[in-house]
């Protein structure tokens, strides 16, 4: 699979195919229905990428978690006003476990960066092993888009929660939470697109090619 279809297959699965299970489900099930609804796409996605070539989606594992977490807390507590205050602090408690993995010898971005090479080739997973143990460059990048990643996401999320504090009743706040929230994701993401080049120029080896 070459980048571009790898990319866009990440986007369907991880974004697109959970927010349309969502809102289909919404009108018949409600927010709960709707929420365990969105965890469909992701689990199936999961098995039959486990099943097919034996590997575990480290980013739709992550995805997953943030859901049902979601739902977890929807399940005690289900108006609209705690909704508007549920996905930031959700979402910023992945953003700080990024934070927090920094503390640990493979922070989580390692697990993603290694989830998306045993994708990409045969033997991927020993193979990128392998460039973590020899090549320091690439140590240091991957603890660098972790700590960006955990910066980026909890930064983003303590932003939303205030706007929500401050004008909870605002007919708008909801469509600024969402633009926020997808601006600083297609940021994030686009930085680590930039990185990814700009050391592949420096050094080939300090960074996976594929």
């Amino acid at each position: 699979m070459n980048n571009r279809a790898r990319y866009l297959s990440a986007i369907c699965v991880n974004v697109l195919f959970p927010w349309l299970a969502y809102h289909l489900a919404y009108p018949q099930w409600g927010h709960l229905g709707a929420l365990a609804a969105s965890t469909l796409p992701l689990i199936a996605w999961m098995t039959w990428d486990l099943l097919r070539l034996r590997h575990f989606d480290a980013l739709s594992a992550i995805v997953l978690v943030g859901t049902l977490f979601s739902l977890a807390v929807s399940s005690y507590i289900d108006n609209p006003r705690t909704r508007l205050f549920e996905e930031p602090v959700i979402s910023g408690l992945i953003g700080i476990a990024f934070l927090i993995s920094l503390a640990f010898p493979r922070p989580l971005v390692f697990y993603l960066g290694r989830s998306t090479v045993a994708r990409e080739q045969d033997g991927g997973t020993t193979q990128f092993e392998q460039w973590w143990r020899d090549n320091p460059d690439l140590v240091a990048v991957i603890r660098k888009m972790t700590l960006v990643w955990g910066l980026g996401l909890t930064a983003e999320n303590v932003v939303r929660l205030f706007l929500n504090i401050e004008w909870a009743n605002a007919a708008w706040i909801a469509g600024v939470s969402t633009i926020l929230r997808y601006a600083t994701y297609g940021g994030l993401t686009l930085w680590t697109f930039l990185e990814r080049r700009r050391m592949k120029r420096m050094d080939p080896s300090a960074f996976p090619a594929k």
